[in-house]
């Protein structure tokens, strides 16, 4: 079949699309994702193809944070928006068997879909149905709510989804030649499979039957990488380090950032992996080596634990290498990620971004390696996770549309 993947976001958006690619070309199929164009090089090094999908998330977030007014900054979403839609149209123009989509995309995925006439499966990297056990990431309040109160939480994050993208679907429909409205015929994006482990969120009991929870998929590495002979020699050099890294988080706030992380890291009496990303982080002292992209398959092992601004994916490497964590959540799913980590008992108390100060951080580095039972439970669950084949159940069912 030809397999086309519709995400949108930053590289933990994409990363696990790319291992779940290179198994379903794996299994016969061709494969495409569609991303946007900071992301070329990721999927094409890992033997897929790539279609592009205009958008620059990290000059979005740097606006958003920027905007003068709400309207403003709605402004932006809906100018993203709308910019998707046009990449979905032309991504699916190139051929297209069976649509994969993300949360985020799935309302233009679902239009795509009615007009080509194809099936269209969710593969969805954080929880996306409302559940009386918890209320959603980007839930606009999740204390003590109870469960009529975690589903209406959970409605009103969905509300929210499909707002955001509303006038795009009304200008795709438009442009596939679909009629303007609701569909008369509505392509559900179903089967959903959810690509974290049971382990970490299981499977609420009242959700869809057709939506499961499958377990994580680990991002591909690029044909041929090697790691850096200097990150190499570091790691070498003395005890296993921390890594530190904010991902897709804090652009134009690296000068700072990387002040604070050096102090924190002298506080606690560690060696520390700082890793740039959109901050631009860097590195000072003999203790402390910057570096750019690394896989986190590949170093996190290699760490004593993982600051890190608990995206989903950056969560689900540091749980598979079970090293315990810091988590200093942002923004949109990272803090229920982080909530999650506390809960397992693998990191201490989450530090708020917004409440970060190199005493707090170097703190809780030393509160999450003095704590024994963080390392243990890492283990534990690291344990758990190997066993799981979270592309197993989504394969079978592929493979079943593709026999039909």
């Amino acid at each position: 079949m030809r397999i086309l993947i519709i995400t949108a976001g930053s590289r933990g958006d994409v990363a696990p699309f790319t291992g779940l690619g290179r198994r379903l070309l794996d299994a016969g199929h061709q494969v495409a994702v569609a991303a946007h164009p900071p992301f070329a090089a990721l999927v094409g090094g890992c033997g897929l193809d790539y279609r592009p999908v205009p958008g620059d998330p990290q000059g979005l977030i740097r606006d958003w944070a920027r905007a003068a007014s709400r309207d403003e900054a709605q402004a932006l979403t809906r100018a993203y928006a709308d910019g998707l839609a046009d990449g979905v149209a032309e991504a699916v123009a190139g051929g297209v068997d069976l649509l994969l989509t993300a949360f985020g995309p799935a309302p233009l995925s679902r239009t795509a879909g009615e007009a080509l006439g194809v099936p269209v499966i969710g593969t969805y990297l954080v929880p996306a149905f409302a559940t009386g056990q918890f209320p959603l990431p980007n839930a606009r309040s999740t204390d003590g709510l109870g469960p009529e109160g975690n589903l209406a939480a959970g409605r009103d994050v969905l509300r929210r989804a499909e707002g955001v993208f509303a006038g795009a679907v009304t200008g795709l429909r438009a442009r596939l030649g679909l009629p303007a409205g609701a569909p008369s015929a509505p392509v559900d994006v179903r089967p959903v499979f959810h690509g974290f482990s049971p382990l970490v969120v299981p499977r609420p009991e009242d959700w869809p039957s057709w939506v499961e929870v499958a377990g994580y998929w680990w991002p591909a590495r690029p044909d041929g990488w090697q790691p850096p002979a200097e990150l190499v020699d570091f790691l070498q050099a003395g005890p296993p380090p921390v890594f530190i890294g904010f991902g897709s988080m804090a652009a134009g706030q690296g000068g700072r950032l990387s002040e604070l992380v050096a102090a924190a890291v002298k506080r606690a009496g560690v060696r520390a992996v700082v890793q740039a990303g959109w901050a631009d982080l860097s590195g000072c002292g003999a203790d402390v080596l910057a570096i750019g992209d690394v896989p986190h398959d590949w170093l996190f092992p290699r760490t004593a634990a993982v600051v890190h601004h608990a995206g989903a994916g950056t969560t689900a490497a540091g749980l598979r290498a079970g090293v315990p964590a810091v988590p200093v959540p942002v923004m949109a799913d990272q803090p229920f990620w982080a909530s999650r980590l506390y809960g397992l008992g693998v990191a201490p108390r989450p530090v708020p971004f917004q409440d970060l100060t190199a005493e707090a951080l170097g703190d809780a580095i030393t509160a999450c390696l003095s704590e024994p039972s963080h390392r243990r439970r890492a283990a534990e669950l690291a344990r758990g996770i190997a066993a799981e084949d979270g592309t197993a159940s989504l394969l079978v069912h592929i493979g079943s549309q593709s026999a039909g």
